[in-house]
């Protein structure tokens, strides 16, 4: 039994309403629903008679220290088995998480904690790592993105690694660590026995000069399957360093993301090299590196090889042009595992677009979502994506947001989404402009096909 409420603003009859839920339900989120310290009471008082309880969201609340501190107090209870506790963005500071640190030390059933975009500090982190290293704490996932953390906080956290052989995944994105405080946690992993599945350190300014440690890290942690790296001044320099931990025989990861990495073609052709000799890799992000078509290309060439499995590429703001769109169609017509392409904010237009739907329209197409936002494309594209919407029976999500359209096109649109044959189910318009009677022409296709979902 759940209670899952967000973005609601709830009122006083309301609240007395959810009360007795929130001593029953098994799972309780109330995220972004207004509650303040002023409510933490009523929290913690039905959480201790709450038995059932495996786990609590209160993410995008106002709740201060005092109103986690008192949450905190309703889950003491010996009962309590809760599994995951998310408190993001619930106004906690780093004077709050000594009294956070003491209920690690009294949940030992508590397996995941997300404190993401609370201003911790280095101070509050050492407080919390504390607690975290107590033998009564199993936690195997922590989130802490937007903690305001510095490299000083790298070492406590390089300390719980060593010591919990059960840890599984870490997030530190979005703090100033830079290379000195990757280069701690990866000291940190190397010593550690955990299995650590996923490692999220984007934003984090980390450089080339990081990536032999992590090449490390993911040549050694068999276990690892998820590595997030964006938004790093990483370039072709460091992917060169990193590509031979992935290609490593005992590496298994199926998700990297490095978007934003300073990657160009040169970087481009050293991932080839693991996208054909890795079959585990099935999710790839390169959105925002300027790979050019020339990175296109070696792209979709390594997409048509046998030993290329992959099934999500984002390559969205890459500098790709209508000249890389035959590449991309000889792979949606040959390629039998990729479901889904993120293409979006690249100058392909209408000569692209089409060339891409000679791709999609063959029977062998295997694509479910295909993202071509901000893709330079006009009303001219429309007949050929209509055509291909009615010949193409793999496709589910199309997303054409931002480019010039108008009624003309999106009427061709419409008329082939209608169709019984078309087994389309999700449309985005986003920021595409149309006139009163089109409105109603797309309100009445949502009526007359529940199947199909127009968000514009």
């Amino acid at each position: 039994m759940s209670l899952d409420i967000q973005c609601e603003q709830l009122s006083d009859a309301r609240w007395a309403e959810l009360l007795p839920l929130l001593q029953q339900c098994q799972v309780v989120r109330l995220d972004d629903c207004g509650l303040t310290e002023a409510r933490c009471g009523d929290i913690s008082s039905a959480l201790r008679v709450n038995p059932a309880l495996t786990e609590l969201s209160l993410r995008s609340n106002e709740l201060g220290d005092a109103g986690v501190h008192c949450v905190l107090q309703g889950l003491q209870s010996p009962s309590c088995k809760i599994q995951k506790l998310s408190l993001q963005n619930c106004y906690l500071t780093g004077a709050g998480c000594g009294v956070l640190s003491g209920t690690l030390r009294s949940l030992p059933t508590l397996q995941e904690l997300h404190l993401s975009d609370n201003l911790l500090g280095d101070a509050g982190l050492q407080l919390l790592c504390e607690g975290l290293l107590d033998p009564q704490c199993r936690l195997e996932k922590l989130q802490l993105e937007y903690c305001n953390l510095s490299a000083a906080s790298c070492e406590p956290l390089a300390s719980v690694l060593r010591a919990k052989p059960d840890f599984k995944e870490l997030t530190v994105s979005n703090n100033d660590i830079n290379e000195a405080g990757v280069r701690v946690l990866c000291q940190g992993l190397k010593d550690s026995p955990c299995q650590l599945e996923a490692l999220k350190l984007e934003s984090c300014g980390i450089t080339s000069n990081n990536c032999r440690d992590l090449c490390s890290i993911v040549a050694s942690k068999a276990s690892l399957r998820e590595l997030a790296l964006g938004s790093n001044k990483l370039g072709d320099v460091g992917i060169a360093e990193l590509c031979p931990g992935l290609l490593h025989p005992s590496s298994s990861l199926r998700t990297l993301w490095i978007w934003e990495c300073g990657i160009t073609a040169k970087g481009c052709a050293d991932l080839c090299r693991v996208l054909r000799t890795k079959e585990s890799l099935k999710e790839l992000s390169l959105a925002g590196n300027e790979l050019g078509d020339e990175g296109a290309r070696l792209l979709c060439e390594t997409l048509l090889e046998p030993g290329c499995q992959l099934e999500s590429l984002w390559v969205k703001s890459c500098s790709f042009t209508a000249a890389c769109c035959s590449h991309f169609s000889s792979v949606l017509t040959q390629n039998k595992f990729l479901l889904e392409l993120q293409i979006s904010n690249n100058r392909l237009g209408d000569a692209g677009v089409q060339e891409l739907c000679k791709g999609l329209g063959q029977p062998g197409s295997v694509l479910r979502v295909l993202w071509l936002g901000d893709c330079d494309m006009s009303d001219s594209s429309c007949s050929s994506l209509a055509a291909t919407l009615l010949a193409n029976h793999s496709l589910r999500e199309l997303d054409l947001s931002n480019n010039c359209l108008g009624d003309a096109g999106v009427l061709q649109l419409v008329e082939s989404v209608r169709q019984p044959g078309c087994l389309l189910e999700q449309l985005v318009l986003y920021d595409i402009y149309w006139s009163e009677a089109m409105e109603d022409r797309l309100q009445a296709l949502e009526e007359e096909k529940p199947s199909l979902r127009v968000i514009s």
